[in-house]
């Protein structure tokens, strides 16, 4: 019980055989419990929080676009520093269970501590910004560093759970679980109305620590023997990477891909994390109208993902990715000219297909294209691509919107409008992925 699948057993699993295993149950429940972080602080109740707290006008509410979008930023770039060193950890090491549990755990520590100092009141502020919002914004950035820390030993972890066949399925399968956890996350709204929307950081806290339990006990580390593992420092970490970036040669397809997925990620964590605040501040939803939305917009991930873990072990990953970039790049095209709300009902909808569809398919390509001994490692150079992008996103954003902030809501359909540059430009490279000219097993 809870160890992984044995990759030498002949006989394949059914997908029904294959969801209902103890691993990849408890893999997948954590992918739930992240996704409750994920929905709830960054894309839903911290931009509100903010938005409550800063946004009175329209130019201030450009301002709180700004300061979310800078956080972001922030976030990501240590991830960014980070990163490349964990995937050699976990070559080296082979613990992805325990670096996971630490890393989960201080990410809601933090979360947790965001409800505490945002109901704090200091009595000081400077420029009407009170003192408990830096506080506040100072733990979501550590929460988000930690959350998306323990996330490239979760894809990594993947690969232990079947055979490269069942990649696809099982990868559909952990991210359709996963955006279950947003809709069951959003049952918070319950407790915050339309305002207050930081009583929402504490109990999303204690559902992040509830549904990441399974992983914690059910799922068993595979270490590397001691007597083959090399001792690596901080600093030897990256001589490793650099060795790897010198053999790019050799790895090209995986290399091109990296690439392609900087700019698609570009898009996708930009959008996250700027969807409500552009839903409720540009095309007039309210909260409520927009956690409506939402929830549409998870069924349609829930779909997408399960749908697309079948498209792709049928077409390929290569394939399934190009036609996720192009379900992104029309809902991006009709997100910036939306003068209706329906017409965001309907982008919402499609962005949700291939947010989901996204994971699902880079993840397994990754797998693909990566050699065994070097999953760890590629899996971190992928969090670097992603996150790398995730300070570009969000500061051009952020720039754009800071820049044109006097023209109200224009600035925001300009900075979008960036994003859909981005995602064409990813599609565009994508087509230069070759798999089949990889010389790797």
């Amino acid at each position: 019980m809870g160890k992984t699948y044995s990759k030498n057993n002949a006989k394949p699993r059914s997908p029904i055989a294959l969801y209902l295993s103890l691993p990849i149950l408890s893999w997948a429940f954590y992918d739930f419990a992240n996704t409750i972080f994920s929905s709830n602080i960054n894309t839903i109740f911290f931009p509100f929080y903010m938005d409550e707290v800063l946004g009175t006008d329209e130019v201030r509410q450009q301002v709180a676009s700004t300061f979310i979008s800078y956080a972001n930023a922030v976030a990501s770039f240590f991830l960014v520093v980070f990163s490349p060193l964990f995937g050699v950890w976990i070559d080296q090491t082979g613990y992805k269970k325990r670096f996971i549990a630490w890393f989960a755990s201080i990410s809601i520590f933090f979360t947790f501590m965001m409800g505490i100092l945002a109901s704090i009141d200091f009595g000081v502020s400077s420029t009407g910004i009170p003192l408990s919002l830096f506080f506040v914004v100072v733990s979501f950035v550590i929460a988000k560093f930690f959350f998306n820390s323990s996330l490239v030993f979760y894809d990594s972890m993947m690969g232990d759970l079947g055979t490269k066949e069942e990649m696809p399925l099982i990868s559909g399968f952990g991210v359709a679980v996963g955006y279950l956890g947003t809709i069951f996350g959003l049952l918070v709204y319950l407790i915050v109305n339309d305002g207050d929307f930081h009583r929402s950081f504490i109990p999303t806290a204690i559902m992040y620590l509830l549904f990441s339990l399974p992983l914690f006990i059910f799922i068993k580390d595979q270490p590397i023997p001691k007597e083959k593992r090399k001792k690596i420092k901080f600093i030897e970490g990256y001589k490793e990477i650099y060795q790897t970036f010198k053999e790019m040669k050799k790895y090209k397809a995986i290399f091109t891909f990296m690439i392609t997925y900087f700019f698609l990620n570009d898009a996708i964590a930009t959008t996250i994390a700027m969807m409500a605040i552009y839903a409720t501040a540009i095309v007039g939803f309210t909260s409520g109208q927009f956690i409506i939305l939402y929830l549409v917009s998870t069924v349609s991930t829930i779909i997408g993902s399960f749908v697309f873990g079948y498209i792709t072990k049928s077409i390929g990953a290569k394939r399934a990715i190009t036609i996720v970039a192009v379900i992104m790049s029309l809902a991006l095209l009709l997100a910036v000219f939306a003068t209706a709300q329906w017409m965001f009902w309907v982008a919402g909808s499609m962005f949700g297909v291939s947010l989901g569809s996204m994971w699902v398919t880079s993840r397994t390509l990754i797998i693909e294209l990566s050699p065994e001994e070097k999953r760890g490692q590629f899996f971190g150079l992928f969090a670097f691509s992603g996150k790398v992008s995730s300070i570009i996103g969000p500061a051009l954003y952020g720039t754009v919107t800071l820049l044109l902030k006097d023209y109200g809501t224009l600035a925001s359909r300009v900075a979008l409008g960036s994003l859909l540059i981005l995602t064409i430009i990813g599609l565009y490279i994508h087509l230069y992925v070759s798999p089949k000219n990889e010389n790797q097993e």
